[in-house]
């Protein structure tokens, strides 16, 4: 859970989805699809590999890791196509960073606000059970499924196995030297998520080649990535599996349970709270979005909140450009959260100020 990019149109990806602020165009990107934050990465191996031995490897090491048989993946990868739209799609320049009161209009809309209160009202019984066994609000949900797939109205058309075949054996490649590394990273990401689709597969019973998402492979309502649906996805209706295409109640539970396991989410715990920045004092942008800050820190660095806090909360300061100026936030562990799902901090605000309006709280202009 996760933030590429990609359920449409993000293709930052998440997957992958860059930890700094997302290039992106609408939908945004998936759990799945979220990049990997900075860390210390194994090196990698750059030397061209064939695809003839580089598919033969997957095969035979995607049978031992899961326990398929070698012929059945190879029936199956012999439906597999190349997609060119997909290699096209991966390799669209990123957009430029859009300021804060530029991104907010592209997900939250009056349109999306009252598509999200008719749907969390026509669900509403099967989203308060699952608020009441996560912790994690009914609005909250509905909004990242909002987001995603505009309430599930567009889950994405492409075959699944076509995306991530493409993308594990054909990713593209710019040919500069410089990129080249994190080119072939991703490329060995989408080989893993292709491995995980057929794990997937068997665990779930499911056809492989009959599933549709995203250009980058992710599925259903809430957008998962084969490795985020084996790992988060729960069976919500207790009818002994985890349908993320055709059962509400599997989608509902699946995606607070993203947020529990994934982002460590605080039940009755505040998201963010607006802040002010004391004249003179020049902005705190961490890195990365972890609310490790102390309130008494931060009042050093010129931060107080404008809404009561509970005592010894911890948290990260956000500034967004706004239409009138900056604006100035403490983010806080269910804002970490949030961005569990995807890797920027206007997404994870973009998503709790929907889940605010959703739930007909007054939200501030962009």
């Amino acid at each position: 859970m996760t933030k590429p990019a990609l359920t449409g149109l993000l293709a930052l990806v998440l997957l992958g989805c860059v930890p700094k602020e997302a290039k992106v165009a609408p939908p945004p990107s998936t759990p799945a699809e979220a990049a990997p934050e900075k860390q210390a990465a194994p090196p990698v191996d750059l030397t061209p590999v064939p695809f003839e031995t580089a598919r033969a490897n997957f095969v035979r090491d995607t049978s031992a890791r899961f326990g398929i048989p070698a012929a059945e993946i190879e029936a199956t990868l012999g439906k597999a196509n190349f997609l060119d739209s997909v290699v096209a799609a991966m390799s669209r320049p990123a957009e430029r960073v859009k300021p804060w009161h530029e991104y907010r209009p592209m997900f939250i809309t009056q349109a999306r606000i009252d598509g999200g209160r008719a749907f969390l009202a026509e669900h509403r019984e099967a989203l308060d059970r699952v608020q009441a066994h996560t912790g994690v609000p009914a609005e909250l949900v509905v909004a990242i499924i909002g987001v995603e797939t505009s309430y599930g109205a567009n889950t994405g058309k492409y075959s699944v196995l076509d995306a991530l075949y493409t993308l594990a054996f054909r990713y593209p490649r710019s040919g500069d030297p410089a990129k080249l590394e994190r080119e072939v990273r991703r490329e060995l990401f989408f080989r893993d998520e292709l491995a995980q689709l057929f794990a997937l597969g068997k665990e779930e019973k499911l056809d492989i080649t009959a599933l549709t998402g995203s250009y980058a492979g992710a599925m259903g309502m809430g957008q998962f990535m084969p490795s985020s649906y084996r790992q988060f996805a729960v069976d919500g209706d207790g009818d002994g599996r985890r349908d993320l295409f055709n059962s509400l109640d599997d989608v509902f539970a699946s995606v607070a349970n993203y947020f529990v396991k994934k982002g460590g989410w605080v039940a009755n715990a505040p998201v963010a709270v607006p802040a002010t920045l004391a004249a003179g004092r020049e902005p705190f942008n961490p890195e990365d979005w972890t609310p490790t800050h102390s309130l008494a820190d931060l009042a050093k660095r010129g931060y107080a909140p404008q809404q009561p806090v509970p005592a010894g909360i911890t948290a990260t300061p956000v500034s967004l450009e706004g239409s009138a100026g900056p604006q100035y936030w403490l983010g806080f562990q269910n804002y970490y959260a949030i961005t569990r799902y995807n890797i920027s901090k206007m997404y994870a605000m973009a998503v709790y100020q929907l889940s605010q309006a959703i739930a007909g709280r007054e939200i501030p202009p962009a």
